[in-house]
């Protein structure tokens, strides 16, 4: 059995983590409106964060892609915040501790891009995730910050850096 990898996203994972995502957007009752699901981005991860300020990475287990994460600047934010973004594993992949990995990987490259804030944008009812958020220093905000166009989404959490 091979190791768990924690890398960065490659052009030939687009299809798989596409469908990753969409699978457990729709295994945890995810909207598919104003939400991820409908974000364009979704087919071209690779493309979508192979830019400056941006990075998306994986976790491979078996070379099989099991759970993903990303860091992208603020849409209409404050050019010191970053978004935490399409953070998703599949079942396999919980409480592995592979979150917590994934996070600080993601907040250590936010920092090294200067970001001095973390948002993100989650469900109310995902609470095994919004626990961990917390657990990393993120604090429950009253509203939106930016425009994400995920106006589905109905819990927002921030970190400074």
């Amino acid at each position: 059995m091979e190791a768990i990898k924690l890398r960065t996203i490659d052009r030939k994972d687009n299809e798989e983590i596409a469908r990753l995502i969409r699978d457990v957007l729709a295994e945890m009752g995810v909207p598919k409106v104003g939400t991820v699901y409908e974000d364009k981005a979704l087919d071209m991860m690779f493309e979508t964060y192979d830019q400056p300020n941006k990075a998306y990475f994986v976790i491979e287990e078996d070379n099989k892609i099991i759970g993903g994460a990303g860091i992208a600047p603020l849409d209409k934010g404050s050019s010191n915040t970053c978004e935490l973004q399409k953070m998703y594993f599949l079942p396999i992949a919980r409480g592995k501790g592979l979150g917590f990995k994934m996070i600080n990987k993601c907040l250590d490259f936010a920092k090294q891009e200067g970001f001095t804030k973390c948002y993100l944008e989650t469900m109310p009812y995902m609470k095994a995730a919004r626990k961990l958020y917390r657990k990393l220093g993120f604090t429950d905000l009253d509203g939106p910050v930016g425009d994400t166009g995920h106006y589905s989404c109905q819990a927002w959490m921030i970190k400074d850096l």
